[in-house]
Formats: C-alpha cells, structure tokens, sequence
C-alpha cells in the first residue's frame, strides 16, 4: 500500500497483543487520514481490527423506548422533543413500571439483549419519578436483559443508585465535535456532558457515547468526536453512530440527507480507533439502503437498534431486521 499511512504501522501486521491496538492517545491528523483512505484499504483495515476483537457474525440487537416525552428544556436543534420547536410530538409523562417492564418483556422476546430507557430530560432530579426508574431498571434486569438509561445529566450519587439497581449502561451522546457543539445546543456545556460521563465511569456503569451525522458540521468536527471518544479511557463500551434524522419544525429540518459512503467512513474509523467498542448503527437506518447497512456491518458496526421507534422517529420493525440479517448472514447476539 504504497503512501498509505498504514505503511509500518500495527494494523495489517496484527501484534501479537490485541492490547498493542488500544490506544487514548489519536491525533486529529491520524485518525483524518484513516478516515480518507480509498474505501477498500479502510474496510480492510477496519475488518482486520473488528475480527481481532469481535465474532463478524453477531449483532446486537437493542430496543429503545421513550418512557417520559416531549417538553424537554434543552435546546438541540436535532430534536423533536425540545419545548423550543413546534415538531408535532405530543408531550407524555413518566410510563407506569408495568407498560415499561412489559414492552421490555417483548423486546427479549424478539431477540434483543439490550433494553435502552429515554426521558426527555435536562437532568435527573430526585424525586418519585427517578425512584419509580430505579425499580424499572431493577424488574427489566430480572428479566435478563442488559438495561441502559438515557435521562439527561447525572450527579455522582444518582449514577451510584442507578449502579446499585442494576444499571448496564448509561447513554450520553457528545453529539459532535467540541467547535461545533455550540451551535447545536446552547442550554447545555460539553464539559457538562464529558461530567456526566465521568459520573458514570465512576459509579461502576458502563458508557454509551457517540455522536450525530448530518447537521452541518464539517469533516473535521466528525473526526474532533471520534478523537475526544477514543481519549476516554477506557473507551465508551457502545459508540453509537446516529445519522440525523430530520423532522419538519425542528432548526435542521431541512438539512440534506448524509451521503451513504460517509456514514460508512465513519463507522470504519469509530471502529479502528475504538477496538473493543460495540460501535451500534443507530438513528436513520430508514433511509439507509440494504446495501448500504451492509456495508456498515462489513465497516466495524455490530449492533442496531430494532423495534418500530427510536424514542419518536421511525425506525425499521423487527421482522425487516430479522430479514436484514439473515439475507446477510448475520445473527443476532445471544443473551450474555
């Protein structure tokens, strides 16, 4: 590979460590230049990393469900469910423990090994409402399923009690690169995101972090994101991948759609730079062509949110990824 900036590096030759490949310290400038090789050297690249840490063949299938809608006081202007933005999402409060632990129920029963709980949330405040979250996550653990939360900022003590309820995971999306961040969401910091992160970590759960495509930000607050995700240490265990999807009324409505090829790019990079991360194909799959998800999986993804939503937007059903998969040769990851 001639010019290739992969000439003498570790990648193709395959240590002899797989620990040799995990590395907190990417430049902009490396992980730039992974991002821009010829599709085939990337994908072969990206394959030789995913294989090294990964069964090719296993997706994770996650089910995400809105439990507390709309009226959200934040800002991002990626999201329906903002007050800010007449989007046509209709407001609902904090489900009942039984509807919650229910369609967890059918999620396992359909083949997912992660239930992902949203609320539409600043932060968490204490109160009945994260008390009735906390026995949520205790009856869904029951069932044995991973359980993942998504509830706006955290204290220390808060992520300690979700930890203690039996917490997997906690979902905490960077959104973007650092520059561009403030011109998404103003009514949050992205030190006040990297803090919450840090709550996590240390309270025992494990972290889901990734980032957004589409909203008009440039290559290089794409790479930023990846750069400030693989300085973590260690790294998110999921790194999700979401490509926007746009909804009429909200600021990027009318955002043109992400083209395919960078959607791939990015997977690829995310999972060279991240090896053990489970880098998760998220928001926009509805748009996105067997071909192209195809694609992804050969990328480095390695798990995808299934079920009818994804908090409000649509999301491809169960039966088309059971179809998906199996025209691909993939199956989905047991309970672990």
């Amino acid at each position: 590979m001639v010019g290739s900036p992969w000439n003498n590096s570790i990648v193709p030759h395959l240590k002899p460590s797989p620990e040799d490949l995990i590395r907190h310290d990417w430049s902009d400038e490396e992980i730039e230049a992974i991002h821009n090789l010829p599709i085939p050297d990337l994908l072969f690249q990206a394959q030789l990393v995913h294989r090294r840490y990964h069964d090719p063949q296993k997706v994770q299938l996650c089910t995400l469900l809105s439990i507390k809608t709309g009226g959200c006081p934040e800002d991002c202007a990626y999201c329906p469910q903002s007050a800010y933005y007449e989007s046509g999402v209709n407001s609902q409060a904090l489900l009942d423990t039984e509807e919650v632990v229910e369609a967890a129920r059918q999620a396992r029963d359909n083949g997912s090994t992660r239930f992902c709980m949203g609320a539409a949330w600043r932060e968490v405040r204490q109160g009945p409402e994260f008390e009735r979250v906390l026995e949520m996550v205790r009856q869904i653990r029951e069932l044995g399923l991973e359980v993942c939360c998504t509830l706006g900022m955290l204290t220390l003590d808060q992520a300690k009690r979700l930890a203690e309820a039996g917490l997997t995971a906690y979902n905490h999306n960077l959104d973007t690169g650092p520059d561009y961040y403030s011109r998404i969401i103003s009514t949050r910091t992205y030190q006040d995101r990297l803090q919450t992160l840090e709550h996590v970590r240390e309270a025992g759960v494990t972290v889901c972090c990734g980032g957004i495509l589409g909203m008009g930000e440039r290559l290089q607050d794409r790479i930023a994101l990846l750069r400030v995700l693989s300085h973590l240490n260690p790294h998110p265990e999921s790194v999700p991948i979401n490509s926007l999807v746009r909804v009429e009324g909200t600021p990027l409505g009318h955002e043109p759609p992400v083209d395919p090829i960078e959607i791939v790019r990015m997977i690829a990079t995310a999972r060279i730079v991240m090896p053990k991360s489970r880098v998760r194909l998220s928001a926009g799959r509805t748009e996105m062509s067997v071909e192209t998800q195809a694609l992804c999986f050969v990328a480095g993804a390695n798990s995808i949110f299934s079920g009818e939503k994804l908090l409000t937007t649509p999301n491809p059903g169960i039966s088309h990824d059971r179809d998906l998969l199996a025209k691909l040769g993939l199956t989905p990851l047991e309970r672990l």
